[in-house]
Parts: structure tokens; sequence; C-alpha cells
């Protein structure tokens, strides 16, 4: 390997690694501004997120640099556009943090609702999602990878649960609906945190086998 290219390549995981550990931040504090109905760390999470976002920019930039300076091939190519890819669902992961905490700075002005939906249990299993998948990455171990692809249908499931929940709530407590609405926004925003973990997923497959495993579930049930 060229040995420039060997020293960009190490500098551009180094990023990606930064920007991963930004996103899994996010969503913590996310989860825990959720179940403290904290104001003030919501506002701290919409507030860093330009942070991210600037991160993201100067890493694709970077792809783009090293794929027209040094033409990599092969492994270091699959690389290359992993973290293309990887980098951008980092980014969706910040956004979904941000807009969970949007929705607590909502629903904490407002009295709690009678609502018996566990947010715990989901941000934990996305949480474990998240990590695992960029564990996957650190490690570059398909076992992971595809691990986080088994659990994502759990949490689609406790999405459609909040949504059931949140109708029936509605009949009893109409006057509740903007509440009841954002709360449901908080399950759907883990619900695309999960996704986001998927393709991360997915990507490290890629990276690791050169196949593309997108739309392809049965072949790891």
């Amino acid at each position: 390997m060229n040995r420039h290219l060997q020293v960009e390549l190490e500098k551009l995981k180094k990023r990606i690694l930064l920007m991963a550990g930004m996103a899994e931040e996010s969503v913590q504090n996310a989860a825990k501004a959720l179940k403290a109905r904290d104001s003030e760390l919501a506002q701290r999470i919409i507030d860093g997120d330009q942070v991210m976002n600037e991160l993201e920019v100067e890493i694709e930039e970077e792809c783009l640099k090293i794929l027209a300076l040094h033409q990599p091939v092969a492994v270091d190519l699959r690389f290359i556009v992993a973290v293309i890819k990887i980098n951008n669902d980092l980014e969706r992961v910040g956004d979904m943090a941000v807009n969970i905490a949007e929705r607590v700075l909502v629903v904490a002005k407002k009295p709690p609702v009678s609502f018996s939906f566990d947010f715990d249990e989901m941000a934990t299993k996305v949480e474990a999602m998240l990590k695992l998948s960029l564990d996957s990455l650190v490690n570059l171990d398909v076992d992971m990878a595809y691990r986080v692809l088994l659990m994502d249908d759990e949490v689609d499931g406790l999405k459609i649960r909040c949504y059931d929940l949140v109708k029936d709530a509605l009949r009893n407590e109409p006057d509740r609906a903007n509440s009841l609405i954002n709360l449901f926004l908080v399950s759907r925003h883990l619900e695309r945190i999960a996704d986001h973990a998927t393709n991360i997923a997915e990507d490290v497959i890629y990276m690791v086998e050169g196949q593309i495993h997108r739309h392809k579930l049965d072949l790891y049930e």
C-alpha cells in the first residue's frame, strides 16, 4: 500500500470514530433528557448539533480528496465508500437525537400524561443497537454486525406498540393530543436511529465481505 494513502486512511478512520462517539453520546443524552424531562440537557443537544454537521462535511471532503489523489482499489476503495455512507448515517443519528430533544422541550412544559409506554426499554434497545454497530465498525466484526440486523424487528415492534397506545390515549384524553403526538414522535425518532444503526452494520458487512446485504433480511434470520 502507498505509504501516504495508509496515513490518510488511518486519519480518516480516527475521524469517523470521533463522529461515531459524538453520535452515540447525543443519543444517550437524548434518552436521559426524555426520562428526566430535562429541558436544559435537551437544549444542549440541540445547540451541539452544528459540531456534528461540520464534522460530517469535513469527513466527506476528506474521502473525496483521497479518492481523487490516490485512486484506491479493492479493500481500500470499499473502506472509503463505506465511510461516506456511515458518515451520513451518523449525522442523521445526531439529527434524530435533536428531534427527540425538541420533543422533550415541548412535553416538559406540560403536565405528564397517563401513558404506559416504556420509553426506557425502547431507548435501551436502540442504544444497544447503535453501540453494537459502532463496535462492529471499530473491530470490523461481521458477527456483531449481523446481530444488529436481527435486533431491528424488536424496535419496530415497540414503535407499533407505542402507536397503538397513543391511539387509545387520544380517545380517552383528546385534550392532551399535543403531548401524546409528541411522545409518539419520540418513538418514531428512536426507531429511525435503529434503522441508521442497521445501515451502519450493513456497511460494515460490505466493507469486510465486499457484498451488499441491504434488503436481504432473509439471509440472516
